[in-house]
């Protein structure tokens, strides 16, 4: 089974007060996503981490976290990952694959992967005979800030665009999905649990909100 996750950001201390996340320290938050991760993932269980997910330049703190996640690691490339993407003695075999963005089937929908939101990604347009999602795009690096609440402004606008057409009109689909650690309780998801997980959430920010309320991305 396919699993995604984004910005885990293992050893940042500053990202648990910029998230909000409730943890007495680094410690006891990378304990915590560790055991999330394996009571979710199982052994042929494929997660694909869609950035950030460390901040440690050690190769023996990233190396002490990867020696002891289940399954088989795929990783996007966030901004963040360079500080110990290059740095000598990390696990590398850990990995099933490295890449900057990638697409895929999963279950038969088309999946565009990416750390960075892509708006308007390959396959957009395309919907299945029933008139059903056929793509998604799946992304990370805005966590929960006032840029996400940016993305859903812009779905919410292209979801409402009617397309003009020789046989029949058409609205577009926008099927973006932010699947930010927080958000999924520090869980690697499949894509239908983030398809769910997204819907209930986006109907909550369909509510107003208070853009200067939100955290400022200073450091994502």
């Amino acid at each position: 089974m396919k699993l995604y996750i984004s910005d885990m950001h293992f050893f940042h201390e500053n990202v648990m007060r910029l998230d909000g996340r409730d943890f007495a320290d680094v410690h006891e938050m990378n304990k915590f996503m560790i055991e999330q991760w394996n009571a979710k993932v199982k052994g042929g269980d494929q997660v694909i981490v869609l950035g950030d997910m460390f901040w440690s330049k050690d190769p023996k703190e990233v190396n002490s976290i990867l020696n002891r996640l289940n399954g088989k690691i795929c990783l996007i490339e966030g901004n963040h990952d360079n500080r110990w993407l290059k740095s000598e003695g990390v696990n590398f075999d850990r990995f099933e694959w490295i890449k900057p963005y990638a697409e895929f089937n999963d279950n038969g929908n088309s999946v565009i992967v990416s750390h960075y939101p892509v708006f308007c990604y390959n396959h957009q347009y395309l919907k299945n005979d029933d008139g059903t999602p056929r793509t998604f795009m799946l992304y990370g690096h805005v966590h929960n800030t006032h840029d996400e609440v940016l993305v859903n402004q812009f779905q919410e606008m292209t979801r409402r665009t009617v397309l003009k057409g020789s046989k029949q009109d058409r609205t577009i689909p926008s099927n973006m999905i932010n699947c930010f650690c927080k958000f999924s309780n520090y869980m690697p998801m499949s894509l239908k649990e983030w398809i769910s997980i997204d819907k209930k959430r986006r109907e909550q920010m369909s509510l107003p909100v208070k853009i200067n309320e939100l955290p400022i991305p200073d450091e994502m």
